[in-house]
């Protein structure tokens, strides 16, 4: 059985040797809640994969939000090169919930956009899960909403085996029931082609795909190739084809799940019309009926996950089943920015109890989509058998129940938390153009927070205007994209992010020397203690790193965050007296974190969207003529109400223009 195994390249430093011992000691003897209180920079993921290699046990880790994830999924497998490292976020690059508004009457149908890549990661994950141990998940806290049955899903997966006596005939009733589609013409994931004792099977979780030879019922030959060139990797001697959807019955479970329905579709049909709720009543038989002939007929309909809890035979008011449920019974939590994770998870059902209460009051669901839910914290917690919290601001949950907080402040540069500077908001933007400036002479990195998005656009206009390399950074921008600008500011090219909440990156950057937090002293979420401890910590990887927050008044928040970090620095600087050591900048290497993740995918089907090198070259006839075909683009889109789309068409064009104009004022040779 493969175990853990850290690459020989790491070696722990600083106090990191203590945190592994003291937490994986923790583990060993099966301390519930622990916390790693680790200052910014000071390699807490390296310390994480040191604790999994030494208590041996299947992981999850959980973080909050997309990107963060997909560094850290990317660090761990450069610490794992052996040991299977996935990824489970959301598939949807955008999704609309469906919704009803009584006081407008306003139904809104759900409607969404699914990444291919990050389902088929998805998938990687749930099958690794049940084929190894040696297994870590980096997750979102999509983990802990509803995933079909595990014993369903391992239920349905298919093996062959050369040698072995396998119906062909049943082989691809397995295959259409397990929501495989069939194209004689083209693979593609989750296809499969036929022809004659050749049947070709592109599983849904990977990129290549399996050739099956038969010999009546026997299979001759399993060749592993590549679909798109027909180049041969090898022969192998059995496979294993896991389902191509998460969601996988079977038909006698929809023929059970169908009466079951239909019975609660007529009493609830009953109440409504007891209360007189006639529309509500005929919406809803409509409306159901419509889903159990697809349901008859194919297997499947669209909602599918509002009749979990009948599919899957539980009793009214229990749990779906989540990832957590496909993890062996001793595996270890660990929540990477508990302070900010923590709460997500406490937050998610609520939310979404709400909305459906209101779709089942309605009569646009019956009441057992509720039971399609997130967990409950305490279902979490009930179904999680060791957590330790990560943090440098560890929130009051887990400084209440951990039975152990270590502490990690010394990085192993010897870097020190960054000098914090107060200066007045008086001219605070001119101010801020001179430190940019400084910076950019010396080839590095700048961040700057404001309070709003619109603050962010204009001061990202300002500089560019400046002939300054800026972009920003706010919720309007698709998680992949996110990925990729923070990739191209460590490239150098752009020298300043601008953005209203940087935290919630999850952002690694040792180029950035300078942190800027405009307008530091209007207190709120994000000029609070905990905020302002965490971005001082952006500018923690650089030997040169200071923080400026320009205020007027000093607020407890900032008096907060200026004594913890002059604790943590103090600790530090006796740290590195001690041991003689010269602070350094981290220096790491900018890997493409969204190599895994597809991220040249086109933005719209047969459109890839230009990055800034591919129009460097052009000519400023070609650059016009784009922009026109770009503006019509834009046009059309905003017709047919995209208006997502339309918005990045316009930045785009924006883009090109300043492109333009600096062609323009060039000087001639």
């Amino acid at each position: 059985m493969a175990e853990f195994k850290t690459s020989d390249v790491y070696r722990p430093t600083g106090d990191q040797p203590q945190a592994i011992a003291e937490l994986s000691a923790g583990l060993s003897e099966g301390e519930r809640y622990q916390t790693m209180l680790g200052a910014t920079g000071t390699g807490k993921t390296a310390t994480m994969a040191w604790i999994v290699e030494q208590v041996q046990k299947p992981t999850l880790l959980i973080a909050h939000n997309k990107t963060l994830a997909a560094q850290l999924c990317n660090e761990l497998r450069e610490f794992f090169p052996n040991d299977a490292v996935e990824y489970f976020v959301s598939y949807y690059d955008y999704y609309q919930p469906e919704a009803y508004v009584p006081q407008a009457d306003l139904y809104i149908e759900k409607d969404s956009s699914q990444n291919d890549d990050i389902a088929r990661l998805r998938l990687n994950a749930t099958s690794a899960l049940f084929t190894r141990r040696d297994v870590i998940v980096v997750a979102s806290v999509s983990c802990i909403y509803g995933l079909g049955s595990p014993e369903e899903w391992r239920d349905r997966v298919i093996i062959l085996e050369v040698g072995g006596e396998h119906d062909r005939d049943l082989m691809l009733r397995k295959l259409i029931d397990s929501q495989y589609v069939r194209n004689d013409a083209v693979l593609g994931r989750g296809r499969f082609r036929v022809k004659g004792d050749v049947v070709e099977v592109q599983p849904a979780n990977q990129e290549t795909a399996y050739r099956i030879s038969f010999f009546g019922d026997e299979v001759e030959h399993i060749t592993h190739f590549d679909p798109l060139t027909g180049e041969i990797h090898a022969k192998l001697d059995n496979i294993a084809i896991w389902p191509a959807t998460e969601y996988v019955t079977s038909k006698p479970t929809v023929e059970r799940a169908v009466g079951e329905i239909r019975h609660e579709l007529e009493e609830r049909i009953k109440e409504l019309e007891a209360d007189n709720k006639m529309l509500e009543a005929h919406r809803l038989r409509q409306r159901t009926e419509y889903d159990l002939e697809m349901l008859q007929e194919l297997g499947f309909c669209n909602g599918i996950e509002n009749y979990s809890r009948i599919l899957e035979g539980r009793a009214p008011g229990t749990h779906p089943f989540t990832l957590l449920d496909y993890f062996p019974s001793d595996f270890v939590v660990f929540v990477d920015e508990s302070h900010q994770t923590v709460p997500q998870l406490g937050g998610m059902y609520e939310g979404d109890r709400s909305r459906k209460q209101t779709l089942v009051d309605y009569g646009f669901r019956l009441p057992s989509a509720l039971d399609n839910r997130p967990l409950r914290f305490d279902e979490f917690l009930g179904k999680v058998p060791q957590l330790v919290f990560v943090s440098a601001t560890p929130g009051p949950f887990e400084l209440r129940h951990s039975t152990r907080i270590s502490e990690q402040l010394i990085r192993p540069t010897g870097v020190v938390d960054p000098e914090v500077e107060l200066r007045a908001t008086k001219n605070q933007i001119d101010d801020l153009l001179n430190e940019i400036r400084r910076r950019e002479e010396v080839g590095e990195r700048v961040l700057v927070t404001t309070l709003t998005k619109k603050m962010a656009e204009d001061l990202t206009d300002y500089l560019l205007e400046s002939g300054v390399k800026a972009r920003y950074l706010h919720s309007e921008i698709d998680t992949l994209e996110r990925i990729q600008i923070i990739r191209e500011l460590r490239l150098g090219e752009y020298d300043v992010l601008v953005g209203v909440n940087l935290l919630r990156e999850g952002l690694d950057l040792p180029e950035v020397s300078l942190v800027a937090v405009l307008d530091a002293d209007k207190e709120g979420f994000l000029r609070g203690k905990t905020a302002l401890i965490q971005t001082i910590g952006r500018a923690a990887r650089n030997v040169n790193g200071k923080v400026l927050l320009y205020a007027d008044k000093l607020t407890d928040a900032i008096q907060g965050a200026l004594d913890e970090t002059n604790r943590r620095r103090d600790k530090q600087l006796a740290y590195n007296e001690e041991h003689g050591i010269t602070p350094e900048s981290i220096v790491k290497g900018v890997s493409d974190i969204a190599e895994f993740l597809a991220l040249e995918s086109p933005t719209v089907p047969g459109r890839r969207r230009r990055g800034r090198r591919e129009v460097e070259g052009m000519a400023p006839a070609e650059l016009e003529k784009l922009v026109i075909q770009l503006e019509e683009e834009m046009y059309a889109a905003a017709e047919e109400l995209r208006f997502e789309y339309a918005a990045k068409l316009r930045d785009e064009i924006k883009e090109l223009r300043r492109e333009l104009q600096a062609a323009a004022e060039a000087p001639s040779l």
